[in-house]
């Protein structure tokens, strides 16, 4: 059995249930229109790894997508509930080093991922630091539930709260190089290829 493996969380394709603070902006059907771009390059950067890949969504598992991949629904009542259920579940199937990663970010790569991997031969915990002060990947070796527990979700402090928690209990951890994920039109300004979606 692979040892490895990456969640991706998924929001399903809905009409004003994605990307909302971008669609603040831009409105509902632009918004709809850049995440489904977002969830084709995350697609295709999960499409050729050596690891295991299960797609994780947020209400109903759609075939269309990740197709002859492993499909599951998201279980728990925040995402903090979500993210560490994702974990424990996978863990118990037998995985040694585990991934998540949303489905946003328009510059991960591959790389990123097997990067990530390597990081977890050595560490217990490894992040991707998002521009916003949150995080795009999380890597364990070692499940750590207080990680994912009374943690300010969405908040630019996030990583910062986590990263100290985690050396107060004395984990072991890396993080890889930063990267912009696309929540709102400022961050969308910066990656001109979805830009043009909008002005489509």
């Amino acid at each position: 059995m692979n040892k490895e493996l990456v969640i991706v969380f998924v929001k399903n394709i809905q009409l004003g249930k994605v990307k909302t603070r971008l669609a603040k902006t831009v409105g509902d059907e632009k918004a709809l229109k850049v995440y489904k771009a977002l969830l084709e390059i995350t697609e295709n950067v999960t499409q050729n790894l050596d690891s295991d890949v299960c797609i994780h969504f947020s209400e109903s598992i759609d075939e269309t997508l990740w197709k002859n991949t492993d499909k599951t629904i998201q279980q728990g009542e925040n995402l903090g509930d979500r993210m560490k259920n994702a974990f424990k579940t996978s863990f118990e199937k037998g995985y040694e080093r585990i991934v998540l990663i949303g489905s946003d970010l328009p510059s991960l790569t591959t790389k990123h991922l097997n990067t990530a991997f390597n990081k977890l031969q050595n560490h217990e915990v490894v992040f991707g630091p998002a521009e916003d002060g949150g995080y795009y990947l999380v890597g364990l070796s070692k499940m750590h539930d207080f990680i994912f527990e009374n943690k300010p979700w969405s908040e630019t402090h996030l990583l910062k709260t986590t990263l100290n928690e985690i050396k107060s209990q004395k984990a072991t951890y890396d993080v890889l190089e930063t990267l912009n994920d696309i929540d709102t039109i400022e961050d969308l300004k910066t990656f001109p290829q979805l830009t043009k979606l909008i002005l489509q």
